[in-house]
């Protein structure tokens, strides 16, 4: 077994297929890369059990096989190269043989057969989803999953697909996060709820690209084919809570806003909030938005006030610091809007603009109780 292939493309392909490895594996196989030659053709595959990735790569080449090749050792050498060909030899001694222009490297390789196989997906539903679209849905929402291990849906980000447009949704019980596209539709209704690990994976790799992505899905795996790249992972198992039920219909109270000015603003304050609450206090009366918070422990104070446009009765509200910087981090828009009824109800957070057509995002974030 032979090939010949160009340093940088071989170390691009395999940087992006090296986010799937974990850092301490309890199968040893799953710490290499699987090489799969046919001819001038090499297909790289890199895996964890729970989500499996590979990529088809040209090369010159006339013969086949199949071995798994230590992965970090690889990536650290291939960084070292400037842009030149490499050859690799399989030898007889369960070596290969990587030679550069100055010279030659011999790594152990591990028997291909040993490493697993990708899940084939019986019975398969499929959508075709532009790259930067699903790139842009996964980065608005994923921010907003929880880490709780003993809820487990809440982890990750719920895909909703039917005939009318595509929902994606995460929410940590603190937070809620609801993205829609409605200029993207599924052939048939269906939802399903994705790991963090590969949608961290798949927004590295196609934010900004034009490239199609074919989702296919059933109940347990999902697979995400796109130019030579195939993602396959397993699915969160159970069933996501409702979360329409918890965002408020009725919200009397709209307060629009200019994004960054907000931000700032609620990031200089929170410096002097409570560091375990990290509260703030939002009082609206009339045009006047006062944000204020205070550490009681250490006598820290702040208060400051902006001008925004305001509709409904004055009212004071608390909420976490940290989640308000989060979601007005996450928008693109000039202006915001935050809606609310109560003081202990939620309050919504839209974007008044920056939104293409057929997109629509909602951001909900619970109050905390203010001691007044």
């Amino acid at each position: 077994m032979k090939f010949i292939v160009s340093s940088t493309y071989l170390l691009k392909q395999l940087q992006i297929l090296g986010g799937v490895i974990n850092n301490n594996n309890t199968l040893p196989i799953l710490d290499n890369f699987l090489f799969e030659l046919k001819q001038d053709e090499l297909r790289v595959s890199a895996s964890d059990l729970e989500t499996t990735m590979s990529a088809k790569l040209k090369v010159e080449s006339d013969s086949e096989g199949a071995i798994a090749v230590p992965a970090r050792l690889l990536l650290e050498t291939l960084k070292t190269f400037p842009e030149q060909p490499l050859t690799f030899v399989v030898e007889d001694n369960h070596t290969i043989e990587l030679s550069s222009n100055h010279g030659k490297y011999a790594l152990a390789y591990a028997n291909g057969d040993e490493f697993p196989k990708a899940v084939e997906l019986k019975e398969a539903s499929s959508t075709i989803i532009q790259g930067d679209v699903l790139a842009t849905a996964i980065s608005k929402t994923i921010f907003a999953s929880g880490n709780d291990d003993l809820r487990p849906v809440m982890s990750g980000v719920f895909f909703q697909f039917s005939t009318e447009g595509l929902t994606f949704v995460a929410t940590d019980a603190h937070k809620l996060v609801k993205y829609s596209r409605e200029d993207v539709s599924a052939s048939q209704a269906s939802e399903f709820i994705m790991p963090k690990k590969p949608l961290t994976l798949l927004k590295g790799i196609l934010a900004g690209s034009e490239t199609d992505v074919l989702i296919e899905y059933n109940e347990s795996n999902a697979k995400f084919t796109f130019e030579d790249t195939t993602l396959i992972c397993r699915l969160i198992d159970g069933k996501y809570p409702n979360y329409e039920a918890v965002i408020p219909k009725e919200n009397p109270n709209k307060l629009v806003i200019d994004r960054s000015q907000f931000l700032s603003s609620v990031r200089r304050v929170s410096i002097f909030s409570n560091k375990t609450t990290h509260q703030v206090r939002l009082k609206i009366a009339g045009a006047e938005l006062n944000i204020s918070a205070e550490d009681i422990d250490y006598s820290n104070k702040a208060e400051e006030r902006l001008t925004c446009s305001y509709q409904g009765d004055d009212m004071q509200i608390g909420f976490n610091s940290r989640f308000l910087t989060e979601m007005l981090n996450n928008l693109n828009a000039n202006e915001v809007q935050l809606e609310m009824s109560l003081p202990n109800r939620a309050g919504i957070l839209t974007p008044v603009d920056g939104l293409d057509e057929g997109e629509k995002i909602t951001m909900l974030v619970m109050p905390v109780m203010l001691n007044n």
